[in-house]
């Protein structure tokens, strides 16, 4: 059976824009088109109006001398006399015509050359003094004619005569015509090559390009660290090669990230199920009694509450991550919220000797629970890392801008400033060792912060040896 594609696979078949050198390459030839035609065209018509301009130039000389010569010799009274001589005026303009009529449309004079002009004077108006240049075609023939119209006085009265003058136009335009034709074809011609021209420049152009992606092409999982050279590539691609260093510093310090998060993952389940696995082979070792199997048990869920924890919070990070969570807005004072947790974690603070401490106000609006959960995330590490006979101090604040302040302080060791970047980062524990215990799997700054974020706030992190200050900024109405 012939193989069937669905009409999604035709769809974006069908929708694959043209490559970058097809649209340039029709882009050159368009505007080559558009300035060779412009060119053609102006060099066409400005060599048409040159000839237009030589016999007009022609037929003036013509129409001066002959209305000179009437006026010398006594006008049309005399038109017998100067009969030859206005045959002498045509001697020298080859395919000269020359008409002249009275105003009864009495033909004075004529050439006796074709064309005949004599519908041209019966056609045109009678305007006193008044010189008229137009195209008149006749028998397959173009002429260029001057029409003018003579005022002369004769027996006290005025009388306008009419006379035309016209030379062949044909040999102009038989030359216009093989010009055309020789001009159109040389710019066919070099649009073609212009075209050409410009896919070859665009082929050649595109050659940097096309190192940079045969260089991409071999970058694997283990050559993240690879970077391109701007200083090598045309200024055009300088911003490209930027951007993809950048983008391979966030991938590798992704990738990284996602490696020592496996790892992390590794070392944080390896310990309970290696607790749970040699506590059950050692309950399995020989015969016990009741209560030594509940003992066992009791350790073994202590160690699934762990692990349940564990996967409970990665959970909860994979769908901040994604925005899968939804904030349920509602009023909440922080100042109530924050004496709850100090009730919660009063207990454990008294055991270690640290004094819980809150002052100001703030309310906002936002998720009540998660809230709860990244500024107790925050106090629980507080006070783990508070020495006894010191105080975990939350200070609460707001301006009229609309924006909430909560700075939860404590003394103790000051963290070195190159972790402080990093103490959000997933597993990341500032003691080198990772040692389990107190601190959890190193999971509860990290989901404070992605908390902060679905609400649109930020956390900042500042430490000396005299405070640890976690800064966060809450707009009051995510």
């Amino acid at each position: 059976m012939p193989q069937r594609h669905s009409p999604s696979v035709f769809s974006a078949t069908r929708r694959r824009p043209p490559s970058l050198t097809l649209r340039l390459s029709l882009f050159f030839g368009l505007v080559a088109i558009v300035v060779l035609s412009g060119f053609g065209f102006f060099i066409e018509r400005s060599i048409e109006l040159h000839f237009n301009m030589d016999d007009d130039t022609e037929l003036g000389n013509i129409d001066q001398t002959a209305y000179q010569l009437l006026a010398k010799l006594g006008g049309i009274n005399n038109i017998e006399t100067i009969a030859q001589r206005l045959e002498d005026i045509l001697v020298g303009h080859h395919g000269a015509v020359l008409y002249l009529t009275a105003p009864n449309a009495r033909v004075l004079f004529a050439s006796h050359h074709k064309p005949d002009l004599s519908t041209i004077s019966r056609a045109a108006p009678v305007r006193q003094n008044q010189i008229s240049y137009y195209r008149w075609n006749d028998a397959g023939h173009a002429y260029r004619v001057l029409t003018h119209f003579l005022t002369f006085s004769t027996t006290g009265t005025s009388e306008t005569y009419t006379l035309s003058i016209a030379v062949s136009m044909d040999h102009h335009l038989r030359f216009l015509a093989d010009f055309r034709s020789t001009l159109w074809l040389m710019i066919g011609t070099a649009i073609v090559i212009m075209s050409l021209m410009g896919w070859l420049a665009v082929r050649r152009g595109h050659v940097p390009l096309h190192a940079i992606v045969a260089k991409i092409r071999h970058i694997s999982a283990t050559e993240l660290n690879t970077r391109l050279q701007p200083e090598s590539v045309p200024r055009e691609l300088i911003n490209l090669v930027k951007a993809f260093n950048e983008m391979m510093e966030h991938m590798e310090e992704a990738f990284e990230r996602l490696s020592n998060f496996s790892a992390d993952i590794a070392h944080e389940l390896r310990t309970p199920v290696t607790n749970l696995l040699t506590q059950t082979q050692v309950a399995l070792s020989k015969s016990r009694n009741e209560v030594e199997y509940r003992e066992i048990l009791y350790s073994n869920i202590e160690e699934y509450e762990r692990m349940a924890q564990m996967v409970s919070d990665m959970l909860f990070l994979a769908k901040a991550d994604n925005g899968q969570y939804q904030v349920e807005k509602q009023h909440l004072d922080i100042a109530k919220e924050v004496h709850e947790l100090f009730e919660y974690f009063e207990a454990w603070a008294e055991d270690r000797g640290v004094s819980l401490e809150a002052e100001g106000s703030a309310d906002i609006t936002g998720d009540r629970l998660m809230l709860r959960r990244g500024l107790g995330n925050i106090i629980a590490n507080a006070i783990n890392h508070t020495p006894s006979g010191h105080a975990v101090t939350i200070l609460l604040s707001q301006d009229v801008n609309q924006t909430a302040y909560i700075s939860i302080e404590n003394h103790g060791l000051a963290i070195p400033a190159q972790h402080i970047p990093r103490l959000f980062d997933r597993f990341y524990r500032v003691d080198p060792s990772r040692q389990r215990g107190s601190e959890g799997a190193g999971l509860g700054l990290a989901i404070a912060k992605s908390i902060m974020d679905i609400h649109g706030g930020k956390i900042e992190v500042t430490s000396t040896d005299k405070c640890t200050r976690f800064r966060i900024t809450l707009p009051r109405t995510p």
